[in-house]
């Protein structure tokens, strides 16, 4: 049987590791094992999720109220760029249940408190300024298309949404958007996990990533559509849904990660 250890900074391996491609039907086990850790370990993936639901209410009370509900749709679409920081707790959790640590919130926790000192701020900081950039040029693309028209509230532009000129903003903003979210993805889908299973510095991390992604293109970019969609349908129900869909996420990405890399844990 494994040791329990409660060491919030193990000792860790150096460099990176072989990463092999990813092999027929990897996500599929990625996403069962995944619900296995949430149902084996759901404290810290409920807060997460509780915590991203609260947040979500709180803005979007807070630009129904001041009459600036643009800003909640810019919310919605750019949460992806953030989803995989919002989950980090949740790979943490998984790389514990693998390698027979403990799972409680407070060693968790330490944990996450104890990687300041090392790369995973920096990594964490670059996702964050992603987001408030796509809020720049988000708003950019409104005020071109849409910018003299009347917008109260979400209910009452829907007609201006549905025009010639919400459309091609809806047009140009998905790309722009789909842009960020692939480019920030294809940094953080290995990067993450290897920055909490591995002594690398956070530009070895991210370099790695993104030549896996470019590397086994049509594969990784089935996960990143799988991620969207639940994300989505996870979004509908008054954000609900995130409560299950960001921490079972979570822990299927530590498993994406842990399918390639040898010696994950």
């Amino acid at each position: 049987m494994t040791a329990i250890t409660t060491n919030p900074m193990p000792s860790l391996p150096p460099g990176v590791p072989p990463i092999a491609p990813p092999l027929p039907g990897f996500i599929g086990r990625a996403l069962r094992a995944g619900w296995a850790d949430f149902r084996a370990a759901p404290a810290f993936g409920l807060l997460t999720g509780l915590a991203a639901v609260l947040a979500g209410w709180l803005l979007a009370g807070i630009t129904v109220w001041s009459g600036h509900t643009f800003w909640l749709i810019l919310a919605v679409f750019g949460f992806p760029l953030v989803a995989p920081l919002c989950a980090l707790g949740t790979y943490e959790v998984s790389r514990r249940i693998g390698a027979g640590q403990d799972v409680s919130l407070s060693a968790v926790a330490a944990r996450l408190w104890a990687e300041r000192m090392r790369q995973l701020p920096w990594l964490s900081m670059m996702i964050v300024v992603a987001l408030l950039f796509w809020f720049f040029l988000g708003h950019m693309i409104f005020a071109l298309f849409l910018g003299l028209r009347p917008m109260t509230n979400i209910m009452s532009s829907v007609d201006v949404f549905l025009s010639v000129d919400g459309l091609m903003m809806f047009g140009l903003g998905s790309v722009v958007g789909g842009i960020f979210a692939m480019v920030l993805y294809a940094f953080c889908v290995l990067g993450l996990p290897l920055l909490l299973a591995r002594e690398v510095d956070a530009m070895t991390a991210i370099l790695t990533s993104a030549g896996h992604v470019r590397d086994n293109f049509v594969p990784m970019l089935s996960w990143a559509i799988v991620i969207v969609v639940l994300l989505f349908l996870a979004i509908l129900p008054a954000l609900l849904g995130l409560l299950i869909v960001l921490p079972w996420l979570g822990h299927a990405s530590w498993h994406i990660y842990a399918q390639m890399a040898d010696g994950a844990r």
